[in-house]
This record gives C-alpha cells, sequence and structure tokens, in this order.
C-alpha cells in the first residue's frame, strides 16, 4: 500500500473513531448537581420571659434572641447558645429597653425527636453573683429609653450585647459583645472573669474585672456594630467586627467594604494578630453596602474560618484563609484601611454555602456550627418577637419564631 493509501485509511479510521465517541447515543449523562438539604428544623423554646428569670414586668415578651450564638455542646443534640442583649427596638432615633432589667444569658439547649428543650440556663453576673443588665454602658454609646422612649434610663457599666459563644475545654464560656466591642470571660456558673476592651476605653463602675488589652482602633465600631462573630482553635480565639469600622467617621464605615477579623490569645486576652477582610459588593447581596455584616465564625484549622456574611434576609458562608493576609497590628493600617487605600492584603475568601438558595432557611441568621465537615446547624435571631407596643405597653408579638435547622452539605468543608 501506497502512504497516500495508507494515510488516507488512518484518516478515515479516525474519523469512524470520532463519530463512535461523539454520537449521542455513547454519550454518558453528566450526574445531577446535589444541593444541601436541611434534615432538621426544630422550633426554639420561648417561655414567658417571667417565667425564664426574674423581672419586674416583661410586658409580655417571650424569652427569644437564642440563635445569636451557637456552640456544640458535648453530647450529641445538645448546643450551647446565648441572648442578645435582651428585648429592644427602635422609635425614631432611640434605643428603646421594654425589660431594662432583663440578664442576658447562656442556655443549653436539647434537640430530641424533632423538640428542643432548655435544659440549663445561666445569667450573666457580676463578681457577686447579682445579674447584670443589656443596657449600654457609657456616654458615646446608644442612650438607653424606657420602652414607649418617654424616659431616659441610666447607662450601666456591666450591661453587654452578648453576640456569639464558644466553650474552652476546662468549661469556661467566652462570649463577644457590641458595645465596647469586648471579649468576655464566663466561668461555668455565669459570673463574668474577665472583660477585654479596647485600650483607651475607660470603662469605670464595672462589678468584674476589666482589661483593655484590645487595638484602641477598635472602640470606633459603628453604633449596634461591634464584636458578632467568635471561634475557637486549640489556643486561639477569633473575632470578628460585624461591619466596618467608623474610620475615620460613620459615612466611611458605611460605605466601606473592609472589615477586621482578630486573633487573640486564649490565655492572656491579648491580641495576636489582626486582619482585612473585604466584604462583597452590597448589590450582590440585593442590598445597600451599609447592611452587610457578619454574624457567625467557626475555625476550620488554625488559619482558616468559616465565615457567615449576610443582610437581614441574605446569607452566604465563606472559606477564609488568613496566611497570606497582612498582619494589622500595630496600627500602621490604622488610618486608611476602611476606604481601602492602606495596601493591606485582606484574607482571601471562597463561597462555601449558599443559605439563601436552601428553602426553608429562615432570615437573620446569626449562630453557626459544623458538627462534621458535611453537618452545618444554623440558627436564627429571633429578636424576642418584638413588634410593636400597645397603648397598654404589652407587646404585640411578631410571631417570628427562633429556630435551629440541620443541614447536610453536598460535599465537605475543610
Amino acid at each position: 500500500m501506497s502512504r497516500l493509501l495508507a494515510s488516507a485509511a488512518a484518516l478515515a479510521a479516525g474519523a469512524a473513531l470520532a463519530a463512535t465517541v461523539l454520537t449521542p447515543a455513547a454519550a454518558t449523562a453528566a450526574p445531577p448537581v446535589k444541593a444541601p438539604k436541611v434534615v432538621s428544623d426544630v422550633e426554639l423554646p420561648a417561655p414567658a420571659l417571667a417565667d425564664f428569670q426574674p423581672v419586674a414586668d416583661d410586658r409580655g415578651v417571650k424569652l427569644g434572641g437564642l440563635g445569636s450564638g451557637l456552640f456544640p455542646a458535648n453530647r450529641k443534640g445538645d448546643f450551647w447558645m446565648v441572648t442578645d442583649r435582651g428585648p429592644n427596638g427602635e422609635l425614631g432615633d432611640k434605643r428603646t429597653f421594654p425589660v431594662p432589667d432583663f440578664a442576658p444569658a447562656i442556655v443549653r439547649v436539647e434537640v430530641r425527636k424533632g423538640k428542643a428543650e432548655i435544659t440549663r440556663a445561666l445569667t450573666l453576673k457580676k463578681s457577686d453573683g447579682t445579674p447584670i443588665t443589656g443596657l449600654s454602658n457609657q456616654e458615646g454609646q446608644e442612650k438607653p429609653y424606657s420602652w414607649d422612649g418617654s424616659e431616659v434610663l441610666p447607662f450601666d457599666p456591666n450591661g453587654l450585647d452578648t453576640e456569639d459563644i464558644v466553650r474552652d475545654r476546662d468549661g469556661t464560656f467566652w462570649l463577644v459583645d457590641e458595645y465596647a466591642p469586648s471579649l468576655v470571660k464566663v466561668g461555668g456558673d455565669g459570673r463574668i472573669l474577665a472583660r477585654y476592651v479596647p485600650q483607651g476605653l475607660g470603662l469605670k463602675g464595672a462589678g468584674y474585672p476589666v482589661h483593655e488589652t484590645l487595638p484602641a482602633i477598635l472602640a470606633k465600631r459603628q453604633d449596634n456594630r461591634g464584636f458578632e462573630g467568635l471561634a475557637i482553635r486549640g489556643g486561639k480565639l477569633f473575632l470578628a467586627v460585624q461591619s466596618p469600622l467608623a474610620n475615620p467617621d460613620k459615612k466611611a464605615g458605611k460605605a466601606s467594604r473592609i472589615g477586621r477579623l482578630l486573633v487573640v490569645d486564649l490565655k492572656t486576652g491579648k491580641p495576636t494578630a489582626e486582619h482585612a477582610y473585604q466584604f462583597e459588593e452590597g448589590k450582590a447581596f440585593g442590598a445597600e453596602q451599609k447592611d452587610l455584616k457578619i454574624s457567625g465564625l467557626v475555625a476550620l484549622s488554625d488559619t482558616r474560618l468559616l465565615v457567615e456574611e449576610r443582610t437581614d434576609e441574605v446569607a452566604r458562608l465563606y472559606t477564609v484563609d488568613l496566611r497570606k493576609a497582612t498582619d494589622l497590628l500595630g496600627g500602621q493600617y490604622d488610618k486608611t484601611l476602611e476606604s481601602g487605600a492602606s495596601g493591606a492584603v485582606p484574607v482571601s475568601k471562597e463561597l462555601a454555602v449558599d443559605l439563601e438558595a436552601i428553602p426553608g432557611v429562615p432570615d437573620k441568621i446569626e449562630g453557626i456550627a459544623l458538627l462534621d465537615p458535611r453537618t452545618l446547624v444554623i440558627a436564627n435571631d429571633n429578636d424576642f418577637g418584638v413588634g410593636e407596643f400597645g397603648e397598654d405597653g404589652r407587646l404585640k408579638d411578631s410571631g417570628v419564631k427562633g429556630r435551629i435547622l440541620t443541614i447536610r452539605l453536598p460535599k465537605p468543608l475543610h
């Protein structure tokens, strides 16, 4: 056979093979893409607030806000949760406290056979064992008012707006607070052992130890936007400021896409690193930039976190790597970080779970936990059901329920 005939034969054979490979009958269908699936959705208990703890008048408010933090307890189906500062609202520019003597509390919730039960409750206490309140601390923070805005309430230097929660191996709880903002160490009986606040805060009159160990710049947090996320790994605590700082002013904070993550030594309460976190553009969440916030953290390793970024309606989880990010400690980036002109390299991030795309997930997710690489647990903050108050001072409940949802992921998070 001549070279020309051999070449033609080879081309014909190749064409026949290509036709065989490309024929639709021989093609293999692509496997369907699996989606995260809600495998459990349990409503949290909501007893009358006066039945939960002694208050002068609960004004018809029920226990809520438990989804402000979520951490697995040492028994399957059990979780440690924490309320925020308690029922509160807004009348114009006034921050109202309808039950001002409410004490923020840690609760243990047991989930069994589709029901949730509170098996333990620890009100937060001063060193002498008396309860704290959820009222703001001092001038420069939101001024507290009565339920109808007619009376200015006194500041309370002991007050905490608690958010996330973790528990150390020795049984010590750690919480974050929005007011100072601060990191709070709590004993197993609910007594506050230490509160770590920004340098120069000058908090006076607290009934527990206060230590100024955190960067002074953090005191520039926006109103009601202090520490919101907390995670633990070995001897490290990871803290997230909810929103960009009001640095140099409120306008800059509302427009900024740059938030802050802090790494703190568990034993000393002193920061060991600080990193920039870049929020997504507000339009990607169907919102204004000022509405984006961080509300939950999980430590995946010593250098990797799961971060919840959200608005009140949309929540997404991102895996975040700290290793190549600039360390901000030392203050040289403080003046220009929020403007995005500092030159600091933020943490790298990648979308892991879009909670908005999962049917049945409620609004305002604040608590997140990872039981194993494919089992995610989330909880919402129902704001104590606070809506409007009638002329008699009794709450017209919003009807929003607190819930814990368990979600099975199609692939593991590492």
